[in-house]
């Protein structure tokens, strides 16, 4: 979705201003929110993409004005109410008002650790051949969809070149939709900077990786009247 989140390439939001030594944490609400976050995605009821999407959903004056974990607190507020979890009332009263209901799963303090290092593999096998080759020029698919998606605004439109084929993987888009996963082929596409930014740039590159659906062939419009390629 073209939502707040999506901000590479956006400039007038002031300058990044790293912390030397910063602490993970700035407040003991931030560790007690990232935990509630592992803790409740370890149950089985939403996945890593609808999660994203939780977080990206929220209205762009309230992402824009919250803080990184603030925004994980919303997200994870939207999760539960949605799956039941949870209700308004009790978010806002910090109680439970009915019975615990039964999980599939519970992640124990020892087995966050081990959890974390594996991490959720996401490759799948593939539906089919790859479209792409290394060395391919593609262009990124001009596209708005409503719902979650991993390509960044600022490359749609942009043409770039297959630099790496990282074989079949969860489609987020299909994912977090509760769609199922829809397995599509992974690129790497490089796009020239100026491709990207315009003269005005003093970057080389930028390598974005790309399911399959976020491409198409430059000379699949090339033969096209522009009325039509307009309407792709």
């Amino acid at each position: 979705m073209n939502g707040a989140q999506d901000l590479g390439g956006m400039q007038g939001f002031g300058p990044v201003r790293p912390e030397p030594g910063e602490a993970p944490f700035h407040a003991e609400w931030e560790r007690r929110v990232l935990a509630l976050t592992l803790a409740m995605g370890a149950v089985g009821k939403w996945n890593i993409d609808t999660s994203r999407a939780a977080r990206e959903s929220l209205p762009p004056a309230q992402y824009l004005g919250s803080s990184y974990y603030e925004i994980w607190f919303e997200g994870l507020k939207a999760l539960l109410l949605k799956s039941g979890l949870a209700s308004a009332e009790e978010i806002a009263g910090g109680r439970s008002a009915t019975a615990p209901v039964a999980l599939a799963r519970v992640l124990a303090a020892e087995q966050v650790g081990p959890a974390l290092a594996r991490g959720t593999p996401s490759a799948r096998p593939a539906p089919g051949e790859a479209r792409f080759r290394v060395g391919d020029p593609v262009r990124a698919r001009q596209m708005h969809p409503a719902g979650h998606t991993r390509l960044p605004r600022y490359c749609r439109g942009r043409q770039g070149e297959i630099v790496a084929v990282h074989g079949a993987h969860v489609f987020p888009d299909a994912s977090a939709a509760g769609a199922g996963e829809q397995p599509q082929w992974l690129y790497t596409v490089r796009f020239a900077a100026t491709e990207l930014w315009g003269a005005d740039t003093t970057a080389d590159s930028v390598n974005v990786d790309c399911w399959e659906p976020y491409l198409e062939d430059p000379e699949d419009r090339a033969g096209k009247p522009p009325a039509e390629a307009a309407h792709d």
